[in-house]
């Protein structure tokens, strides 16, 4: 018999029983930040299902990880709680059970709208590691900065190439982001240019969220770095980096292997609705979560519960899935039609949203969105 909810929830919903993704929430500007599961349109409020004493598994009961601001606490316990928490919640809020179900006073206050709340960072991240694991982008990028003769050096199919980024930079979805300055090219004689970004781009990703970490000098076997990564978020890696509130658990993902679908939409400065621009797959990837982990970890670097590792843009061998405006318009050359707009690369105005989900038999394991709007630079 299927699993469900005693929540009504959609068909198309992202957020099915079956998913339970984490998030961080505040039910009111003035409130302290809590953990959440989303379930249908609604966030359960983790901090009050466990004072009420729900979480009475041998390893969460007592425990005050859902009591925090963030979810760290949690991700350090590793995939034995992880599993725990999983199995109470779907039984907690099930169509079955009780005990939430009966309960109007338990109700009120732990289901909140997801309209009525405001989404934040699901943790605090020490450490932002991006990767380069598409092969197909990196193919499209070297033909388009070098020719195809030799695109992707011999070096890139032997370790995953990845740069440490900037923590601090990294927004939940929804938040805007100002243009960048930067110096380009000069013009024969001129001076090299300076001022606001021309070539203001998205990058489709999807990122790791670190569980447990490692000693530093210990490095991960590659056979388990998967208890070493709580779940996955959607991330545009542009000037800033954005996220999506909620993370998917390897487990909820588990039944789906590679069958990961994803879309890009546009919303262009002045229109009402998005256009779709790009639809890919995680299973694009050349280099798996499970190998970025481990080889992060080779020469004895310790990861901790929390860290972000992005996977690079994610691009696939069709030209309606590659993974950012650099492809899609072969470094503008090809402008995209957007309804009565046309683009090479982002403009002031823009909004970027990323969606992505599993599809199972009759339900969606999904991510929700991941959207920024561009604003215009700020003077110097």
């Amino acid at each position: 018999m299927a699993l469900k909810s005693f929540i009504q929830v959609h068909p198309d919903s992202h957020f099915p029983i079956q998913n339970l993704p984490y998030g961080v929430f505040k039910p009111q500007p003035t409130s302290p930040p809590r953990p959440a599961v989303a379930i249908g349109e609604y966030a359960l409020d983790l901090s009050e299902i466990a004072l009420a004493g729900l979480f009475d598994g041998p390893i969460l009961k007592g425990s005050d990880c859902f009591l925090q601001p963030n979810l760290n606490k949690f991700l350090a316990m590793g995939r034995p709680a992880w599993k725990e928490a999983r199995a109470t919640l779907q039984k907690l809020l099930s169509s079955t059970e009780p005990g939430l179900r009966d309960n109007e006073s338990l109700r009120q206050k732990s289901l909140l709208p997801m309209s009525k709340v405001e989404m934040l960072l699901p943790v605090a991240i020490g450490d932002y590691t991006d990767f380069f694991s598409s092969m197909h982008h990196a193919k499209n990028c070297g033909t388009i900065f070098r020719g195809p003769q030799n695109p992707i050096p011999a070096n890139w199919f032997h370790l995953p190439i990845a740069y440490h980024g900037r923590a601090s930079s990294i927004v939940i979805s929804g938040t805007d982001i100002v243009r960048p300055r930067g110096q380009g090219h000069p013009a024969g004689n001129s001076p090299p240019y300076f001022g606001p970004s021309m070539k203001l781009d998205f990058e489709l990703e999807m990122a790791a969220v670190v569980g447990p970490g490692n000693e530093l000098g210990k490095a991960v076997d590659v056979n388990e770095a998967g208890d070493h990564i709580f779940g996955l978020v959607l991330m545009n890696d542009w000037s800033g980096t954005t996220i999506s509130p909620w993370i998917v658990t390897l487990d909820a993902l588990q039944p789906f292997a590679c069958d990961a679908p994803k879309q890009v939409q546009i919303k262009p400065a002045g229109q009402e609705d998005p256009c779709v621009v790009t639809r890919s797959n995680f299973k694009n990837l050349y280099w798996t979560l499970t190998q970025q982990l481990a080889h992060h970890t080779i020469n004895g670097c310790n990861l901790r519960p929390g860290d972000l590792l992005g996977t690079g843009t994610i691009s696939g061998p069709e030209p309606e899935s590659l993974g950012c405006l650099l492809e899609l318009t072969w470094n503008g050359q090809k402008p995209l039609s957007l309804n009565e707009a046309a683009r090479t690369f982002l403009e002031d105005g823009d909004e970027v949203i990323f969606s992505g989900y599993s599809k199972g038999d009759g339900y969606n394991v999904g991510f929700g969105t991941c959207s920024g709007k561009i604003l215009p630079s700020l003077p110097c």
